[in-house]
């Protein structure tokens, strides 16, 4: 009986059968041994996981993933002893290959070029995994540079956030009005990346910027050879094909420019400048102004089909002067974001200035103001000195009078709403809109006047052959 085993187990075709199963069950260890790599975060440990797998599994002296198609230079003039395999990708301008070079005294046989084959399957994987990671260390990068995100804890804020989630799930046209410096271009990233169409491209175009000759070839983009010396070229339009365009500005376009954008708009296809027909192309329009569009329009200097057009869904972006819990919130992030540049801390003086203090530039003000205090703060912790000199004034003249004197809330209220009316050139019902108070509130803090200490008040209402309105009072400068 065991030399009947024996005897089929020496032949041919049990060989090769038993070596299958080991070459089916090498595969199986080898895409076992990638789900650990797949949790890492580094792109470089996945792939070479992968790349030692393979070369253990086909006995080859090495083993690599290589970016381009050229043979290694170790591999030239051995025949027979090199196998490289396209890796096949989805993107056939990027061609990467799948290089095992053999033992000296071995050569590859036709199951291993089999397996070979099979782990270039698997290294399409491997190498789309890696661009996804590149991708996102990208994104983080350009998160950590860029504008920050929609910090805040207030309840503005979290309508905010609520709202956005809500528009990106439709595919609707959105108008962002907010003054500068809020964060508009963010808010509308945001749609982007929380909409269906975050896997393509999000493209911004500021109005402002655009010179009106050159609008169209900018929008609609502008054929190959249409004047000597002009390459062809696409616009924004088609560039954003598939995903997200961003109209910054938008109320800066001229009325010639708002029609040619309104047409494009409600057809959703452009024509290149030389040009013989329309392309059709598949957009969601974003627009985002720093000025009320409807005001203009009753003005005359927007257009009412335009507005209309893109006004469907709005959201309105606060200003940091609406939402003052958040400021310290946002200061602490931008401290944070640069900490690896320099570690700095605000003092109470600091946190209580920055709390005064107006923000008419917003969120992007707030921003510099801090990366100033980390480039020039001369020593780790920040101190009012180390302010710009237009936060420090305010300081100075609000707050530092106010924590000197102990002063109640009413009287450093008094006093803040004095200096903001001397600000807004004695117009009350503007100082009210700054301020965020009914005219009512306004006049009942201009009408207070802080008791002085250490004088006796019931002088005052003793006032001799006078009312008490008319008795005189006694005040401190403010």
């Amino acid at each position: 009986m065991s030399a009947d085993i024996a005897a089929r187990d020496a032949h041919p075709w049990a060989r090769t059968r038993e070596r299958r199963r080991d070459r089916r069950a090498g595969l199986s260890v080898l895409a076992a041994s990638l789900a650990p790599a797949l949790r890492r975060t580094e792109g470089h440990v996945l792939r070479g996981v992968f790349e030692e797998g393979v070369r253990r599994l086909v006995s080859a002296r090495s083993l690599r993933l290589r970016d381009d198609c050229r043979p290694s230079d170790r591999a030239a003039g051995s025949p027979g002893h090199v196998v490289a395999l396209e890796v096949p990708l989805g993107e056939p301008a990027t061609r990467t290959v799948l290089e095992a070079i053999s033992e000296p005294q071995a050569r590859f046989d036709d199951w291993d070029v089999q397996l070979l084959a099979v782990a270039s399957q698997l290294a399409a994987f491997v190498v789309e995994i890696e661009r996804l990671r590149s991708h996102n260390r990208a994104a983080a990068a350009r998160a950590r540079d860029g504008a920050a995100p929609l910090i805040g804890s207030t309840a503005v804020m979290r309508t905010l956030r609520e709202k956005i989630g809500r528009v990106a799930a439709t595919s609707f046209t959105v108008l962002i009005e907010g003054e500068s410096g809020t964060g508009k271009e963010l808010v509308a990233r945001q749609i982007h990346d929380l909409s269906p169409r975050a896997s393509g491209p999000f493209v911004a175009l500021n109005c402002a910027a655009l010179v009106e000759t050159l609008l169209e070839a900018e929008l609609f983009g502008i054929e190959d050879r249409t004047a000597t010396g002009v390459r062809g070229r696409r616009g924004k339009f088609e560039h954003a094909d598939g995903g997200t365009l961003f109209l910054d500005e938008v109320s800066d376009l001229s009325l010639s420019a708002q029609a040619k954008l309104l047409r494009a708009i409600q057809d959703l296809a452009v024509e290149r400048v030389g040009g013989q027909g329309l392309q059709r192309v598949n957009v969601r329009i974003v627009a985002a102004t720093n000025r009320s569009l409807k005001d203009m329009v009753a003005a005359g200097l927007f257009r009412s089909d335009l507005f209309f057009r893109l006004s469907g869904v709005e959201i309105a972006v606060p200003p940091l002067r609406s939402r003052e819990a958040d400021i310290l919130e946002l200061a602490d992030y931008f401290l944070q974001r640069h900490r690896d540049t320099r570690l700095v801390r605000l003092s109470t003086e600091v946190r209580h200035a920055l709390l005064a203090y107006g923000w008419p530039g917003n969120v992007r003000e707030l921003q510099r103001v801090i990366e100033s205090i980390v480039a020039l703060a001369r020593s780790e912790t920040a101190t009012i000195d180390d302010l710009p000199p237009a936060l420090r004034r305010d300081y100075e003249q609000v707050l530092l009078p106010s924590l000197e004197r102990d002063d109640t809330m009413r009287a450093w209220g008094s006093r803040y709403a004095r200096l903001v009316l001397q600000r807004c050139g004695e117009n009350k019902r503007r100082a009210c809109s700054v301020l965020g108070i009914s005219y009512h509130t306004l006049q009942a803090y201009l009408r207070y006047r802080p008791k002085p200490r250490g004088i006796d008040t019931s002088l005052v209402d003793a006032w001799p052959g006078q009312d008490a309105a008319a008795a005189p009072v006694l005040t401190l400068e403010s």
